[in-house]
């Protein structure tokens, strides 16, 4: 399996370094902002298709670097080689220094990366990796003027983020989301971004491929490139010959000579639509459990070939139950879309919008059947939805606990069954910054014994943002606190 690599520059800078030593292209000062003209601003598009006669790509260089941005992200720092200890967070750094002297140093941590302005507003699309962590964003533009930027929202799922410049008040050069679906597979593009911190550097190369599964998560459709991508390229332009951007630059592969990878503008459009207006992404949901169908799997149902997916199982109550959906429904073509692998019934599912009608071709008792669906939403999106604001329940602590039966005690050598047990853990989540691991056991809260589930969602249940919750787990036969403050998760 090819290792990837996310393409955004990370360094590490210690408080002691000799003040005038920066990371990347950070001069310039602030430009004057432009009063908005009187007319709708349009992106500048080029009237042909490369090769052009000159056989040069300054046209199209000229044309996309304006709306080409560096990005400078800054987080909290944490130890060397990693965050708090569990025995600093439960005592406080206050007992570092009586009496073991000075606090360990903080490493601040600075993250460098690339974007594209799409609205003259300052409205700009990068990956979610570059962006999700950061506490302050700094934006550099190619005139080298430096601006204040927030996260309007992000989709791990597709590592997309929305920027807003200067709270939307600026006028800015963009550039156009072009139609990657008519991309071909040899077409030229060109990647503009921010390698190392080498501001507007500009590659060329071509379309490797389409419709990429490189193993990233369940919506995976990444046009291939060998336009050169390198650190700190993640979140730039993948270019068209008439400067439109078909791709955002996201992945390479890891010891690969020149493979690159980039999110489709047409994935990125609807995720940068949605998250502009709604401040969030809605995701279709069938609700249905498939796996591949394999050859051995093929003729046992009958099958024609192995193009399709199989329902292993139908959840009760959910949009393919309602339609009729059954396990060993074999499903072969959603909303006139051809279904070959899981994948493409995942994104196929997944971005249509909630509450749309379709229809569905499964392969049933030897013979083909249509079925007609109403799409419902993924859960997951509908329970962010419904999340109280500043309420914190047990999921958005980032922790899934689980009962303590007497059979995984027995599996984890533990003599009790009191607790419960942590099944997963959001790294991103303050529990997981803390140090709280999957396998942990959960004995107490706030000083108060922790037996079961009950005593678990009873001190839980009123946590509220910027609660501080002091935890005692067991893992193995060593027993440790674990600190930290709720926070509220979106």
């Amino acid at each position: 399996m090819m290792q990837l690599k996310r393409t955004s520059f990370v360094a590490a800078l210690a408080v002691v370094l000799v003040a005038g030593v920066t990371l990347g292209a950070l001069a310039g000062g602030r430009t004057d902002r432009v009063a908005p003209p009187a007319t709708t601003p349009t992106a500048p598009v080029l009237p042909v298709q490369m090769p052009l006669n000159t056989g040069s790509f300054a046209g199209v260089a000229e044309v996309i670097k304006p709306a080409v941005i560096n990005i400078n992200t800054f987080s909290k720092g944490g130890l060397p080689g990693g965050g708090r200890t569990p025995f600093e967070e439960f005592f406080g750094e206050d007992f570092f220094r009586r009496f073991f002297g000075d606090a360990p140093e903080r490493i601040p941590q600075r993250s460098l990366g690339s974007g594209v302005i799409v609205d003259a507003t300052g409205i700009a699309l990068t990956n979610a990796h570059v962006v999700e962590k950061a506490t302050e964003i700094e934006v550099i533009t190619l005139d080298g003027g430096k601006h204040k930027a927030k996260v309007v929202g992000l989709d791990k799922k597709t590592d997309l983020a929305v920027l807003k410049l200067d709270d939307g008040k600026g006028q800015f050069k963009f550039a156009r989301l072009g139609d990657s679906d008519r991309m071909q597979v040899g077409d030229w593009v060109i990647a503009v971004g921010s390698p190392f911190g080498l501001q507007a550097t500009v590659t060329a190369g071509i379309v490797s491929a389409k419709a990429r599964n490189i193993g990233q998560g369940p919506f995976d459709d990444f046009i291939q490139t060998d336009a050169a991508i390198n650190p700190g390229n993640s979140g730039g332009p993948l270019v068209n010959m008439q400067g439109e951007v078909i791709g955002i630059n996201t992945a390479i592969v890891a010891g690969g000579s020149g493979i690159g990878f980039a999110i489709p503008s047409n994935m990125a459009k609807k995720i940068y639509t949605e998250i502009n207006s709604k401040g969030r992404v809605t995701r279709g949901w069938l609700g249905v459990s498939i796996q591949p169908l394999t050859q051995e799997l093929a003729r046992s149902f009958n099958a024609k070939d192995t193009k399709g997916v199989l329902i292993s199982d139908v959840v009760a109550d959910s949009p393919a139950a309602k339609a009729g959906l059954k396990p060993g429904d074999i499903l072969i073509e959603f909303d006139g879309k051809k279904v070959e692998a899981p994948a493409d019934l995942q994104r196929t599912v997944g971005f249509a919008q909630p509450g749309q009608d379709a229809k569905m071709k499964v392969w049933r008792d030897q013979g083909e059947k249509t079925v007609d669906v109403k799409i419902g939403e993924a859960p997951d999106e509908k329970e962010a939805k419904q999340q109280p604001s500043g309420r914190v329940t047990p999921s958005t602590l980032g922790l899934d606990v689980r009962p303590l039966t007497p059979e995984i005690a027995r599996q984890l050598n533990l003599k009790s069954t009191d607790g419960v047990i942590v099944a997963r853990v959001d790294e991103n989540s303050a529990a997981g910054e803390a140090g709280v691991q999957r396998g942990d056991v959960i004995r107490e809260i706030n000083r108060q014994k922790v037996r079961s589930m009950a005593d678990y969602e009873r001190l839980t249940k009123d946590v509220k943002e910027g609660d501080r919750l002091t935890v005692l787990l067991q893992r193995g036969q060593m027993s440790l606190y674990v600190a930290f403050t709720a926070a509220a998760r979106g």
